[in-house]
């Protein structure tokens, strides 16, 4: 959505990654301008697929790129409001999907209650919007949320150093002896 917006030329989002210019944008925009309706609602599973969102969003713009006589890969005025539209959409989503997938793990006593926990990161779990609606969930069904800092969750190696630290205070699986460890440099 963000590479389609062009919003590497938005003024506000020149140096920001596609997803963080999406949300930044997302803030001062309308949501309720455009609707797109959340993916796979008729699915009764806990797949993920944004592809179809996609494919809304991009007619969206093209329509929207008409009426403002605008050609892609220039920025529309609505960018903001279809920011936050499609940001709204993909949490609804990633929202509806987990929720259904705690209630399955809950459901099979997959999952005891005393530590129920929830577990985000990566770079979606970056986005404020998205993380507020996990919580939202996590709490109605009374699960713990955990979720490194933002700043923590872009970097792959970063995230792994932080589960890192996090197991070795939990003592959980921590060698401390590394003398039978072997690697080799790719």
């Amino acid at each position: 959505v963000a590479r389609r917006l062009s919003l590497s030329k938005h003024p506000e989002c020149q140096s920001m990654a596609g997803g963080k210019a999406i949300e930044h944008l997302a803030r001062a925009g309308d949501r309720r301008r455009h609707t797109f309706r959340v993916p796979m609602q008729q699915y009764r599973n806990c797949d993920f697929s944004f592809s179809g969102l996609q494919n809304l969003v991009n007619k969206v713009i093209i329509q929207q790129e008409k009426e403002e006589g605008v050609q892609e890969g220039e920025l529309l005025s609505c960018a903001k409001d279809i920011a936050a539209a499609a940001q709204h959409a993909v949490a609804a989503h990633i929202v509806k999907r987990t929720h259904r997938a705690m209630l399955f793990c809950i459901k099979r006593n997959m999952i005891s209650p005393k530590n129920a926990t929830l577990v985000v990161s990566g770079g979606v779990a970056s986005n404020q919007y998205i993380r507020k609606g996990l919580q939202i969930v996590a709490d109605a069904n009374g699960f713990a949320f955990l979720c490194p800092p933002p700043r923590l969750c872009t970097d792959n190696g970063v995230m792994i150093a932080w589960n890192g630290i996090e197991r070795l205070r939990a003592e959980l699986g921590v060698l401390n002896c590394t003398d039978g460890i072997r690697y080799e440099a790719t």
